[in-house]
């Protein structure tokens, strides 16, 4: 009986040991591996040493005397345990199995006051593809097979008028994941029109539209470019933005798309607003300037994508 009792006892105590073993193991191994790695890891001491040369601060948003509303930058700051457990494996540096945290800046785009946006943040290695939408309705299939086919998401600004006349195809561009933005109702020159009939045209254009796909637009595209202070006051107070572009490929013109296609390269940078609409020109260059885009190891992402403080 006593020799049963022992060997209970004995089985219980092993067990907590194991237990206290297993936990410490388990869920303190970091902490473990932090204090042993802080005082005699190498690799550990040589990713804290070289941080700062990686680590940069973020950028508030602010308003350029050319290119206006710019959004900000987030900064990043090397997440030193994450980086060292990516790099232990092999146990030396590598500066792509570094891990960054994102720094927000302290001031976005909602902080500043009405101003048009003409590109997104020049260190921003992305473009953004516009197109303006009030015509050319048959080459929007092929501009969207192409988009699907180059895993490319473009922002699309949409007459009101023609949202009405063609709900399909607007449901589908939207059902393939690109952006809508507003285009007003019937392309007028908003800079030339009573500030009742400006908001007249944004509002009316973002009720059709959000009946139609069950969103309402956040980005204004003023038509043929022509704004003022008001059109953007207005679209500003609608808690829109007015966006122009810096690139632009003059597709209405019918350019041959190799004209279409070196017109666009020479003018590209990071940040830039490609302006564009359903073509003949776009429709049978879009996939070559796409591909010509990604060889200058520029991404290509919406409006939204574009404007936003990631990196």
């Amino acid at each position: 009986m006593k020799e049963r009792v022992f060997w209970i006892k004995w089985s219980i105590i092993c067990a907590g040991i194991f237990s206290i073993i297993f936990y410490v193991y388990v869920y303190e191994g970091n902490t473990i591996d932090q204090t042993v790695s802080s005082t005699t890891n190498p690799l550990l001491t040589e990713i804290k040493e070289k941080a700062a040369t990686y680590e940069e601060a973020p950028e508030d948003a602010y308003i350029d005397s050319v290119y206006k509303k710019t959004p900000g930058r987030n900064g990043r700051k090397v997440n030193v345990q994450k980086s060292y457990a990516k790099m232990k494996k092999k146990n030396q540096f590598d500066e792509t199995k570094l891990v960054f945290d994102s720094i927000l800046p302290k001031v976005s785009l909602n902080d500043l006051e009405a101003s048009p946006i003409y590109r997104a943040h020049p260190k921003k290695q992305m473009v953004g593809l516009m197109i303006n939408v009030s015509w050319g309705t048959e080459h929007i299939p092929s501009i969207l097979a192409i988009l699907k086919e180059k895993n490319v998401q473009a922002t699309f600004f949409i007459e009101g008028k023609w949202a009405q006349e063609n709900k399909d195809i607007l449901k589908m561009i939207h059902e393939e994941n690109h952006l809508i933005g507003n285009h007003a109702y019937n392309h007028p020159d908003m800079a030339r029109i009573s500030e009742t009939e400006m908001k007249k045209q944004i509002i009316q254009t973002n009720e059709i539209i959000e009946a139609i796909i069950g969103e309402s637009p956040h980005y204004f595209a003023p038509p043929s470019g022509s704004f003022n202070d008001q059109v953007v006051e207005i679209a500003h107070d609608l808690n829109m933005e007015t966006i122009l572009w810096t690139v632009d490929t003059v597709d209405w013109q019918n350019p041959t798309v190799s004209v279409m296609i070196n017109r666009v390269m020479k003018d590209i940078h990071p940040g830039a607003m490609i302006l564009m609409h359903p073509t003949v020109p776009v429709a049978q260059g879009l996939d070559e300037l796409i591909e010509k885009i990604k060889q200058e190891e520029l991404k290509l992402g919406t409006i939204k994508q574009l404007l936003s403080e990631s990196r």
